[in-house]
């Protein structure tokens, strides 16, 4: 928390930038991909390792991306509702958060070197595709956030290519389980951004951002976060009566009352009070990912 009686530091500063909160959501996906290569036995430390930290900074560069292009897209206003954005508060310059974008990128690309001397070059296609849609959700000429797609792309992005190919890395090619382990990781991330655009509908709305939650409505954007928490709960499901899933997938479901909790705040708050949601949304995202983990990795050993 910034203290209003100093000036932030820059370090302050560039941690608020990189929006640290948004990282579990990145880091999910990769220990469930991971987890699906241990269960079926191509595990793989170093790729693991490395995919880990691509994701991780693939995610600040496109905290930062979102950061600098909504401001000089006018998106950012005094009426936002969610965590404070440096360009708009004017603790750094849209150049400095620019170069700050880049540079992470570039870390990114570091460690996707090391993943395309293991994977090949379908690693560059993931790689050259991740950053590009990172930058593109809100910058360039067709933002893919201001089109309604942003939800798509999160669930392709952070479900189907993050852990797919946190799986690829490893094994060298790509199961069934892993694209089943992929599904729920993708909605629930999904429902993260949901509850970040349900809270700003009004302000979207109001700069000509057309966000699906502007698209659906208040009652509309609802439903959409308690399909995407029910179609996450019915995969393990799923994946234990058709897959040769072991029941461990099923610990995925301890997290229930945690999604229920989320539900009723979706329900029943708006504006500023939805960024608890936001919050716990996430926190849901990382406790589910870690339990189905937990089922997978612990269904390799016990059944």
């Amino acid at each position: 928390m910034l203290s209003s009686h100093h000036s932030p530091s820059k370090f302050q500063i560039w941690l608020l930038a990189a929006r640290p909160k948004t990282l579990p959501a990145a880091a999910a996906p990769v220990v469930v991909g991971t987890a699906v290569a241990i269960n079926e036995r191509v595990f793989s430390l170093w790729p693991a390792l490395a995919a880990l930290l691509g994701a991780l900074f693939i995610q600040i560069g496109t905290n930062l991306a979102n950061d600098v292009f909504d401001y000089k897209k006018g998106a950012d206003t005094t009426a936002r509702l969610g965590p404070m954005r440096v360009t708009q508060a004017g603790l750094l310059t849209p150049q400095e958060v620019l170069v700050g974008m880049w540079l992470t990128f570039g870390l990114a690309a570091l460690a996707g070197l090391y993943l395309i001397w293991v994977g090949g070059w379908p690693v560059v296609a993931i790689g050259v595709l991740s950053i590009t849609a990172g930058i593109a959700y809100t910058g360039g000429p067709f933002p893919i956030g201001y089109k309604g797609l942003g939800d798509l792309f999160v669930f392709i992005f952070f479900g189907l290519v993050a852990v797919c190919g946190t799986y690829y890395v490893q094994a060298g090619t790509v199961g069934a389980m892993a694209v089943w382990a992929a599904v729920p990781m993708g909605l629930l991330a999904t429902a993260i951004l949901v509850v970040n655009n349900l809270r700003d509908i009004d302000t979207d709305r109001a700069v000509g951002k057309k966000t699906l939650a502007v698209r659906l409505g208040v009652k509309g954007t609802q439903i959409e976060y308690l399909l995407l928490l029910a179609g996450s709960y019915a995969i393990p499901l799923l994946m234990w009566f058709i897959t040769r899933a072991t029941p461990g997938v099923m610990l995925s479901w301890f997290s229930i009352p945690l999604a229920v909790s989320m539900w009723r705040q979706i329900r029943h708050k708006t504006g500023h009070a939805l960024n608890v949601a936001l919050a716990g949304t996430a926190r849901l995202d990382l406790v589910y990912g870690v339990l189905l983990a937990v089922g997978l990795v612990g269904g390799r050993f016990l059944w």
